[in-house]
């Protein structure tokens, strides 16, 4: 792309946001190279462990080698799997019947390389004969690639997949590492997919605050509209919106009850969905409901924002966590020496959680660098006993060699960010 005229890299830029519908006349998401460059990215990091293959279990590894996805019932309940032998191409192991004809349609890029998957769990007395069986169909790819003796990594196990594995004598390590570094560093497309999955959820923060947020609505009944929303926009699925109004807010309750929201009530709006294509957005932002903020609240809100932006603006890249980590007030993470999730920061892409998080717990002890393409939600939250209720911020922010740049662009409360 010829970028002189608008001066950065378009997936950059928050306000260039293509359509999710393709079109003849501008290149938008190119999902072939989003494939390519994803699968280019896991073979890279085989390279620098020394893998022979991978074994895949966890979904959202699944779809990241193979483009594959029927729905998010199926993530993370161990029924299917992929294999990425080094030197040749995925193999995937999908559910047999409607499911493996769907997959043989749905994916021709995968060219007949799509098997029955071995079902093992909840298998009853069968379980450790369908635990072998998967097993083998996993060793008759590594042998197909004369790679039976080489190191296999494996994502996930339970207790009759890991006997199963030790029995076939594999010699098998951790996935994670190799699929964690891959996935923290996001490709172009992945990011435009990202920007997308931020302008879905402004626009839901913004009916919130302007048409859904009045007193007498129930905390659930904000949850819904927002579900109903943002799958009518184009999200996959919404894995959790959380609504904290009032004394639900100090301390913070995660998930959003029946009661019914006060005028005067400070809301904390937490809205976590999969977005287009499967690429998640998580932000927050506190609103006051049918009332002006008084000083106390203002002071609470500016808290939150300044340290928020204070670890935001160390996401460069040749920084390091550490510096991020440094940023974040002292907090129950300090006490305890265990991430708390609350004075926080994670990468997210095609899970809610991938990659990396920075916790004053042990980043500043164990630092890891900021790399350019990284990208994360990162949150504050001013959790000090005694508050009839209290705040707490979310940005997304993708790393570039510009900088930070900003994914979630709703506005802030006015009487805040006055002065």
């Amino acid at each position: 792309m010829n970028i002189s005229f608008i001066g950065k890299p378009h997936q950059w830029d928050p306000r260039r946001v293509y359509s999710q519908t393709g079109a003849d006349w501008q290149q938008r998401v190119d999902f072939e190279r989003l494939r390519k460059d994803r699968l280019q990215r896991v073979r890279e990091q085989m390279d620098a462990r020394d893998l022979g293959a991978l074994v895949l279990f966890a979904g959202a590894n699944v779809r990241y080698v193979t483009g594959s996805y029927q729905g998010n019932w199926k993530y993370n309940i161990n029924i299917r799997y992929a294999v990425v032998p080094q030197g040749g191409e995925p193999v995937l192991f999908e559910t047999a019947g409607s499911d493996l004809h769907c997959a043989n349609i749905d994916l021709p890029w995968m060219e007949e390389r799509v098997k029955p998957a071995i079902t093992w769990q909840w298998a009853e007395g069968a379980v450790p004969d369908m635990a072998g069986r998967m097993a083998q169909s996993v060793v008759d790819v590594l042998e197909s690639y004369g790679l039976r003796k080489e190191r296999v990594g494996i994502d996930n196990f339970d207790w009759p997949a890991l006997k199963a594995f030790q029995e076939c004598q594999l010699n098998i390590t951790d996935a994670w590492p190799a699929l964690s570094a891959a996935r923290v560093i996001k490709t172009p497309d992945e990011i435009e997919l990202l920007k997308q999955a931020s302008s879905i959820g402004d626009a839901a923060m913004w009916r919130i605050k302007h048409e859904w947020l009045k007193p007498g609505v129930r905390e659930r009944e904000i949850e819904a509209k927002v579900h109903e929303f943002m799958l009518e926009r184009g999200c996959e699925i919404i894995y959790d919106i959380i609504v904290a109004s009032g004394g639900n807010t100090s301390p913070y309750r995660r998930w959003a009850t029946d009661k019914i929201i006060r005028q005067g009530d400070l809301v904390i709006i937490d809205i976590n969905a999969v977005g287009p294509s499967g690429y998640f957005i998580d932000f927050v932002r506190c609103f006051k409901c049918a009332a002006k903020m008084n000083q106390q609240e203002i002071d609470l809100y500016r808290e939150v924002y300044d340290s928020m932006y204070a670890g935001l603006e160390k996401l460069r890249p040749g920084n390091t966590t550490a510096d991020v980590a440094n940023a974040f007030p002292e907090y129950d993470d300090d006490k305890y020496g265990t991430c708390t999730l609350q004075q926080f920061a994670h990468s997210i892409g095609l899970t809610l959680y991938e990659g990396m998080w920075i916790s004053r717990a042990y980043s500043m002890k164990h630092p890891a660098e900021i790399k350019e393409n990284m990208y994360f939600a990162i949150e504050t939250f001013a959790g000090h006993p005694g508050l009839q209720q209290t705040t707490r911020l979310e940005e997304n922010v993708l790393v570039s060699t510009q900088g930070p740049v900003i994914f979630t662009l709703m506005e802030h409360m006015e009487e805040a960010m006055a002065g």
